[in-house]
């Protein structure tokens, strides 16, 4: 148990850590923060000591003091609501601006991530970490730091001046101090676990809410409208359950520090009353001592009461930080990529695989075996093989979205070679399986990938991709609006729509995943007969079960079950 109590508080230190290169960048503004709210804290102290003046002076009739302390403790309170003002203010512009640096951050992280660890974790857990854990680390950043320096002021300030009149009754405002501190150790570890609990369960709610409004329609389709409203309600009953089990412990323990706060402040109250009655202070030093005490108290558990916060802030940090840290994609090959792309007018671009394994992290067999390849500049080829046996997995090895665990997938031009990666992805373009047509108009969706094309380049590439006949006719043409997952499309139409922004990307390798798999023949011919002819010079990779797409093929790899290719066309194409 002890174990696990010092593991927990070393995870919540690295965290921590971590977390404090995003605070260095807005040191000033955490120190102005601190500092104005320091100040405050001493406006406070401030006026319980006018309190005092204030109360004496008209119990003894002192007309000459009574105005100045009236004044003071009016001015001391009116500068203290401007202070609190003003520090409100500051802490929402610094943490808008910090919440907006770290998502943007986490956002970039995400996509530089390598693809296959990044596709361990569900979007819609992402999503939970981008907004939820990046949201209540943001803003604890600007307001913890700030909190905890200025309640370690009050605290202290408050004790000194308490010590300085009666330290007998600064001794009993600290009675509570070891019960609040040995139960804050157990508090921490409690907190933690429900943090971490109650943030997944959050993450699987917002991942299956999102999985199931996507598939709607196949929802629908078999009926599984109430089945789906069932399981959601399940995962919402188990976060609430979560969140009240969380809230017992809370209620708690809040009760028990009230009881030790009421103990500790009765017994400052009996001990000022004890003293008046004797005659040893003024009325003006016990109206200054209740209010002390109350402050000692308020701040002793405030200071406590941090310790949940610091928790929940490094529980934010630590689900952000173990994305963060995934292992990023390099883009070492670049320069090398850039002389290729300069080098390809006149030259011949070669993309060759050597003796290539490869297998999913989660897989226990390679899923490619020793296989070797290659195409060039003006050939089509294509992957086929039975379902799963990984022709997509080759493709996402030409991309460089994943990396051989032997051998090597390589891109050559004039002497430059570079090894396949986010590198050379410069020279693909690429047309997945299914439909990836995102929200936003038809041009926005195709220049998402050539940012210069104009209305007449999108124009163009709809043509080839035989998809110009029905966006004529929407309404507003290329600047209609697809609806989410292009939506208004059939799959045959948004496909064509994919392939046109392969198309426009005018790459000189184009990589198409059953890409035509909801096109007629008729319409799959002109579409390939498009390409070839616009780009003569391409390399065009395929994978496919359709055999009319293979006539058009100069080479075709078959991948079989043991993840060995064997070559089985290499030659001329079909007419097309």
């Amino acid at each position: 148990m002890k174990k696990k109590k010092v593991k927990v508080l070393f995870e919540i230190i690295q965290e921590w850590k971590w977390l404090s290169r995003f605070m260095k960048k807005y040191w000033f503004e955490i120190l102005l923060h601190t500092l104005i709210g320091v100040f405050g804290i001493l406006m406070g102290l401030g006026t319980s000591i006018a309190s005092k003046l204030l109360v004496d002076s008209v119990v003894s009739h002192n007309r000459e003091t009574v105005g100045t302390a009236a004044a003071l403790t009016i001015g001391l309170a009116v500068t203290q609501i401007v202070i609190t003002a003003i520090t409100s203010r500051i802490s929402s512009r610094v943490g808008t601006k910090i919440n907006a640096h770290m998502r943007s951050y986490f956002f970039e992280c995400l996509t530089s991530a390598n693809w296959e660890d990044i596709n361990d974790f569900h979007s819609g857990e992402l999503i939970n970490r981008l907004e939820g854990d990046v949201g209540s680390v943001s803003s604890g950043i600007i307001n913890f730091i700030p909190s905890a320096f200025t309640r370690c002021v009050q605290f202290v300030g408050a004790l000194v001046i308490v010590m300085y009149y009666d330290p007998t009754m600064a001794i009993l405002a600290l009675i509570g101090s070891p019960v609040v501190f040995l139960t804050s150790r157990y508090m921490m570890q409690k907190i933690r676990s429900f943090n971490k609990e109650s943030r997944k369960t959050n993450g699987e709610i917002i991942a299956y809410g999102e999985e199931t409004l996507q598939n709607l329609q196949t929802v629908k389709a078999f009926g599984l409208a109430a089945d789906c409203a069932g399981k959601f309600k399940e995962l919402i009953s188990k976060h609430r359950e979560l969140k009240l089990n969380h809230d017992k412990f809370s209620v708690l323990m809040t009760m028990c520090l009230s009881f030790v706060g009421l103990v500790v402040s009765y017994s400052c109250y009996g001990w000022g009353v004890w003293r008046l009655w004797n005659g040893d202070i003024t009325y003006g030093t016990m109206t200054m001592f209740i209010q002390l005490s109350g402050i000692l108290t308020s701040s002793f558990s405030a200071i406590v009461g941090l310790a949940p916060s610091a928790v929940s802030i490094a529980t934010g940090a630590g689900r952000i930080k173990e994305l963060a840290e995934l292992p990023k994609e390099t883009d070492a090959d670049k320069q090398i990529v850039l002389n290729i792309i300069d080098k390809l007018k006149g030259n011949t671009l070669k993309i060759c695989g050597s003796d290539v394994s490869f297998g999913y992290k989660k897989s226990e067999q390679n899923v490619i075996c020793n296989a070797d390849f290659c195409m060039q500049s003006g050939e089509t080829v294509a992957f086929v093989g039975p379902s799963g046996e990984g022709k997509t997995t080759m493709l996402r090895l030409i991309l460089g979205l994943i990396t051989p665990s032997a051998g090597k997938v390589s891109f050559s031009c004039a002497g430059k070679e570079a090894v396949a990666s986010c590198s050379t992805r410069r020279l693909c373009s690429y047309v997945p399986q299914g439909n990836d047509i995102v929200s936003g108009t038809v041009a926005e969706n195709l220049r998402s990938v050539n940012r210069t094309a104009t209305d007449e380049d999108i124009v163009n590439a709809l043509k080839v991709a035989d998809a110009w006949d029905f966006v004529s006719e929407l309404p507003d043409g290329i600047y209609s609006d697809v609806g989410e997952h292009g939506n208004r499309f059939s799959e045959g139409q948004a496909q064509r729509i994919a392939i046109a922004r392969a198309v426009l990307r005018n790459s000189p390798v184009l990589l198409m995943d059953e890409a035509t798999s909801a096109l007629d023949a008729q319409t799959e011919k002109r579409v390939l007969g498009n390409i070839m002819k616009t780009s003569p010079d391409r390399i065009c990779i395929i994978t496919t079960h359709r055999p009319s797409m293979l006539e058009y093929c100069s080479k075709i790899y078959r991948i079989n079950e043991d993840g060995t290719i064997d070559i089985i066309k290499n030659g001329e194409t079909g007419n097309t």
